[in-house]
């Protein structure tokens, strides 16, 4: 399936060069240019998609940056002032097959920050649990305690199954390997979060989506039970639901997402991925009668249908929590 995306995106990526071209040598044949000999210079130009694409497959996606955010709140308890939390998102262990030295490389970025916590907010996988398997040695080695959610991938959906019953019970694989993992898997619940006395609720919600392509599964009003710290943080796999939600709608403080994988294209500070997601990636805040609300997307380690990422880096986020500036 991979490869059959990659090879349409090449042809129609090539087919709209051509037409560029042709129209450009016709718009220049009209001003005296001879239209043969301009096309002949500027058909190189075809090459740029496949050569493009050969760049993210072998060494855009082997690129992982680290990114930093600062999160000041008034709510945040005093002994939370400084408080790292390390976000990955999208593995996509599917992306990782063959390439376990990678993944071991995002691992010593993680530890290397010593954080507090680590969160993971959605989609472990692509389609299918046994992509965990060979790669789960390699994930328990994050030393700090780690945080998950579900993503949409994670419940499994793309993948033919011969019954349902049998996508649920890859759902449950999906859940027992991250428990096996040693992580706190939040399903529609949160926990609290203790620091010199203080506390924070980190609170877990399964994939919430406004678009109707991905199927929401979660309940915010759930996970919200019973988290009545001052400051909370949200883990939601789909950022939309930090504005359709979160945003005026709850006193949540941070909002942690993934999903858009920012399209895992990004050519000369245009990002596609702005055309579906109003918060792509990055950091984003606004002030509203519960106070300063933040979200911070990530743009994912893994990939998905294009196995490459041309100006979008694997990215592990560093979240410091401050009290005031």
């Amino acid at each position: 399936m991979e490869i059959i995306f990659v090879l349409v995106a090449l042809l129609l990526s090539c087919i709209v060069i051509l037409v560029f071209l042709l129209l450009t040598a016709g718009i220049a044949c009209i001003f005296g240019a001879s239209f043969a000999l301009f096309f002949r210079r500027a058909v190189w130009l075809l090459l740029l998609p496949p050569l493009c694409v050969l760049y993210g497959w072998i060494v855009g996606r082997e690129r992982f940056v680290v990114k930093e955010a600062e999160i000041v709140s008034p709510a945040l308890p005093e002994t939370f002032d400084g408080y790292r939390i390390v976000q990955i998102s999208d593995l996509h262990l599917r992306s990782f097959r063959g390439r376990p030295n990678s993944l071991g490389r995002v691992v010593e970025k993680i530890n290397a920050r010593n954080p507090d916590i680590v969160v993971f907010t959605g989609d472990l996988v692509t389609s299918h649990p046994d992509e965990i398997a060979p790669l789960a040695e390699i994930l328990g080695h994050i030393e700090a305690p780690v945080y998950s959610v579900m993503g949409n991938h994670d419940y499994c959906p793309y993948n033919r199954w011969s019954s349902a019953a049998e996508q649920l019970e890859a759902v449950r694989e999906v859940r027992e390997w991250e428990a096996r993992l040693g992580w706190t898997l939040l399903d529609d619940r949160n926990v609290t979060l203790e620091r010199g006395g203080d506390e924070i609720s980190l609170i877990g919600v399964q994939n919430i989506s406004s678009m109707r392509q991905f199927a929401s599964r979660g309940n915010l009003a759930k996970a919200m039970g019973g988290a009545d710290a001052d400051f909370k943080i949200l883990l939601s796999h789909d950022p939309t639901l930090w504005r359709s939600g979160v945003l005026g709608a709850t006193d949540i403080g941070l909002t942690l997402s993934g999903h858009t994988h920012n399209a895992q294209l990004k050519l000369l500070g245009w990002e596609p991925s702005r055309l579906m997601f109003r918060e792509n990636s990055g950091l984003y805040r606004e002030e509203t009668a519960s106070g300063l609300q933040y979200l911070y997307v990530n743009d994912g380690l893994g990939e998905t249908m294009f196995p490459v990422r041309i100006g979008v880096p694997g990215e592990i986020s560093v979240i410091c929590l401050r009290r005031k500036n």
